[in-house]
């Protein structure tokens, strides 16, 4: 498999470097996309400099991210339609009768219910992890800042729980995907393994654990609890000079006058786009697979899952939303459709740059792929297995692979490829094995600067990126330590 060597390397990494150092997140990845063409380019900076051009261009030639783009900035006029309605208003209102119930003389009750509201809501929404990160992002940042919770825990809540409750909870395309990846091993039911692997996919669990254990106990740590104590102490849910990921237009856009405050208004729409997406990826894979017929029903449904669109069915899906909306506002008279429409531009021009930096992700994905990042690092890692430490050195190749290409998809794609065939012939434990490349493409892709995910759950929570990611990466190293010594331990015990 051809790579580039350690040039594969250098710009995903400089990228993450550039971005934790001078927090300028565009300005990073371009430059790492542009090294990417330079070295591709052999060297020759006008080429490497047209080509970069080029690639930006062809972002869009692939309708899967035409698609995801779109999806992402029509999200904007979701928010400014639940917000100008009265919808997040009603929202926080019944959300505040809840608080009244469970306050009592301890400090910090209402706190701690409201983050736990928002880990349960995401634990709920497995869907698709962008849809859970932007729902949860969006819902409760304004009651997170009336509590005066800083932003960076709830970025840290959503991404925490977003792709973990999604590989948990596989009736997605998730689960759909890695089926397919495990069927194109040889093994004749996908879903029988992927099962078998479930109870050893520690990294999530651990994940969404460390979340759940953290809200209870009020106890963080490292940068968090400076972040913590700012909020507490100065009512700051931001740092002074922190740059949020998305508009301030559509973060302060205020409700209709006269309107009513009703949560049905918020509820609806977000029920009604997280609801569509399994349906419609069933739909759109429906009449892809073959031989449809012969398979029992829960096969139909997964393979149909797996055969699905993604980017169509989040695209749909929040089309639809938007028209459930539209049509209900007008109904109760909130609303002339001169007002919808103006909405409509002024929500997706509020998330432009959330556009922007997914082009870029995609862009940075593509120079990753054409460098070879990801078969050089388990080409380079490979020669280490041993069957007691296979399971162990695959999470932790995962873990590197998507921390550097920003991608748990594609570190899924060449783990499995790689861990499988090594496994059976070591003769380590198939389960734990395929449990440890999803992990480690789980635990990478959470803590990359460059993961599509981390830069909607900052921009959802309308957190600083890079103090989103180094608020969060201690938790995710310390599940991340934990699991890699129980796969280690495991590894060695069981055969």
């Amino acid at each position: 498999m051809e790579h580039h060597g350690f040039w594969s390397l250098l710009p995903p990494f400089i990228a993450i470097i550039m971005a934790i150092k001078t927090r300028q997140v565009f300005v990073s990845l371009l430059f790492g996309i542009w090294l990417g063409w330079i070295i591709l380019s052999d060297g020759n900076i006008i080429s490497g400099t047209t080509a970069t051009i080029q690639a930006l261009v062809d972002v869009f030639k692939d309708p899967g991210n035409t698609r995801t783009i779109m999806f992402s900035c029509l999200v904007g006029a979701l928010i400014a339609f639940i917000q100008r309605s009265g919808g997040v208003a009603g929202f926080i209102n019944t959300v505040n009768k809840l608080l009244i119930r469970v306050e009592n003389k301890k400090a910090g009750n209402s706190r701690k219910f409201v983050q736990l509201l928002a880990w349960g809501t995401g634990s709920l929404i497995f869907v698709e992890s962008s849809i859970n990160a932007l729902t949860v992002g969006t819902l409760f940042r304004p009651i997170f800042d009336k509590l005066k919770i800083p932003r960076e825990k709830l970025a840290y809540i959503t991404d925490s729980i977003s792709a973990p409750t999604c590989i948990l909870i596989p009736l997605n395309a998730w689960g759909a995907y890695i089926m397919g990846l495990l069927a194109a091993q040889g093994f004749s039911n996908p879903l029988a393994i992927l099962i078998g692997a479930f109870p050893f996919n520690f990294y999530p669990m651990l994940a969404a654990l460390t979340v759940l254990i953290v809200i209870i106990t009020q106890k963080d740590f490292g940068p968090m609890k400076k972040a913590e104590l700012r909020a507490i102490t100065e009512g700051k849910v931001l740092r002074d000079g922190a740059q949020p990921l998305i508009s301030s237009d559509v973060v302060s856009l205020e409700k209709k006058e006269n309107t009513p405050e009703r949560a049905i208004n918020m509820i609806l729409p977000i029920a009604v786009m997280v609801g569509m997406m399994p349906l419609m990826l069933v739909l759109t894979g429906w009449g892809q697979v073959e031989n449809i017929d012969s398979l029992r029903w829960y096969e139909q449904i997964f393979y149909s899952l797996g055969k699905g669109s993604g980017s169509m069915s989040v695209l749909y899906s929040v089309l639809t939303s938007i028209v459930v909306a539209g049509v209900s506002y007008s109904v109760q008279g909130i609303f002339k459709f001169g007002e919808i429409i103006d909405l409509i531009f002024k929500g997706i021009s509020g998330l432009i740059p959330l556009a922007l930096i997914m082009m870029l992700a995609f862009a940075i994905g593509t120079v990753c792929r054409e460098l070879g990042t990801g078969i050089y690092t388990a080409e380079i890692t490979k020669g280490w297995l041993s069957p007691n430490f296979v399971p162990v050195i695959i999470f932790l190749v995962g873990c590197l692979i998507a921390f550097s290409t920003g991608t748990s998809w594609g570190t899924f794609a060449i783990m499995i490829a790689i861990g499988v065939p090594m496994s059976q012939a070591l003769g380590a434990n198939l389960y734990l094995t395929i449990a440890a490349a999803l992990g480690g493409g789980v635990f990478g892709d959470h803590c990359s600067p460059i993961s599509d995910t981390t830069i909607i759950s900052s921009m959802a929570s309308a957190s600083d990126h890079i103090d989103h990611v180094k608020t969060q990466l201690p938790y995710a190293l310390l599940a991340g330590g934990v699991t890699a010594l129980i796969y280690l331990v495991l590894g060695i015990l069981i055969h």
